[in-house]
């Protein structure tokens, strides 16, 4: 398998729709509780700064995602947030790593000099042992910043890097 993070096209969407809205279902890393539908999801791609897909490029299978927008506006607007999502099926295959370091050089190219993550779920530690390889530092921790799906609460926090 060779994948291959590519600039978001209608013809992935589906596959991209449906790995949203698996993560938002699992209810343990996004803090969105609506799912996506197909007019929904096109809307939201493409709203985004940059959308991409992770995609085999023998199979054309969409693996995984993300998304870039700004993080906020004016006088902060060059910072920048992104989301990732993986396939329940193609998790462990680095796909992960694949999506934020291509990320990172999209920031770059769309000008913002800080990429920012406000809620890393604490007990998402194979995201957060990502991001600090990848140069990202934990700015401090929000206790029970992050409703679980089963309705407890967990600790999240903050990441950033320069571009």
């Amino acid at each position: 398998m060779k994948i291959e993070v590519r600039a978001y096209e209608e013809k992935y969407l589906p596959e991209m729709i449906k790995i949203w809205n698996e993560v938002v279902e699992e209810g343990i890393a996004f803090p969105q509780e609506e799912l996506l539908t197909d007019e929904s999801g096109k809307q939201f791609f493409d709203a985004q700064t940059y959308s991409a897909a992770a995609v085999d490029t023998e199979s054309g299978i969409v693996h995984g995602l993300y998304i870039l927008h700004p993080n906020n506006i004016g006088r902060c607007g060059h910072i920048c947030n992104a989301s990732y999502a993986v396939s329940s099926e193609s998790r462990g295959l680095h796909i992960g790593e694949k999506l934020v370091s291509d990320c990172l050089k999209q920031g770059k190219a769309h000008g913002f000099g800080v990429l920012q993550f406000n809620a890393v779920v604490a007990t998402n530690i194979h995201a957060r042992h990502l991001y600090e390889r990848l140069g990202f530092t934990q700015l401090g921790t929000i206790p029970k910043g992050f409703r679980m799906k089963d309705g407890h609460y967990e600790d999240i926090c903050p990441y950033y890097r320069e571009l």
